[in-house]
């Protein structure tokens, strides 16, 4: 139905916002199946750069699932970089690290920190809050590889901070110790 509608936008004028609402729901379908190529052959295929923004755009906003959010901010990244505001960049951009960040945890325990992705340092907080420190080295090692270079409002620094507050956070003993009297 979604290739039909297609083929009738290019048949006959549509307004743009329901070319914009077609295209978006045919993205959203595809991504909730997981059909990733055919989701970026129907973006490539969008000849206006700003319908391709606007649904882009749109379906990032629809918290889709981490596979179709990863996806997007990828694609907005790297398309529509320029076009972007400063905030909706590093917005999209700790979104875009964040997911990655997510990826590398294991399956079962995505689903507990997914309302993290977009704020990664966050995200990291909690791994070491929840002592996951194997998880954690995995995360900082994944998020040092990839701030190099990127602005998206916190740094290489912050995370070190982080670490050196939970670190100190840990050795702090909340008593002192006794003599035994004999």
């Amino acid at each position: 139905d979604y290739e039909l509608c297609e083929e009738w936008g290019h048949l006959y004028p549509v307004p743009r916002e329901d070319l914009i609402n077609l295209h978006r729901e045919h993205l959203l379908h595809l991504l909730e199946t997981g059909d990733m190529e055919k989701a970026l052959q129907l973006l490539q295929r969008i000849e206006d750069p700003g319908v391709c923004l606007a649904i882009s755009e749109q379906s990032l906003d629809q918290h889709l699932n981490l596979a179709a959010s990863h996806f997007l901010a990828d694609y907005l990244t790297a398309h529509f970089y320029a076009s972007l505001t400063t905030a909706r960049r590093n917005e999209i951009q700790a979104l875009y690290i964040g997911s990655k960040v997510l990826l590398t945890l294991p399956e079962f325990s995505r689903v507990n920190y997914f309302h993290l992705s977009s704020r990664p340092l966050l995200m990291l907080e909690q791994l070491l809050m929840n002592m996951k420190v194997d998880w954690v080295a995995v995360a900082v090692q994944t998020l040092h590889q990839l701030l190099a270079g990127q602005e998206i409002g916190f740094t290489v620094e912050d995370i070190d901070n982080l670490l050196s507050k939970y670190a100190e956070k840990a050795l702090n003993f909340p008593f002192t110790l006794k003599e035994k009297r004999s």
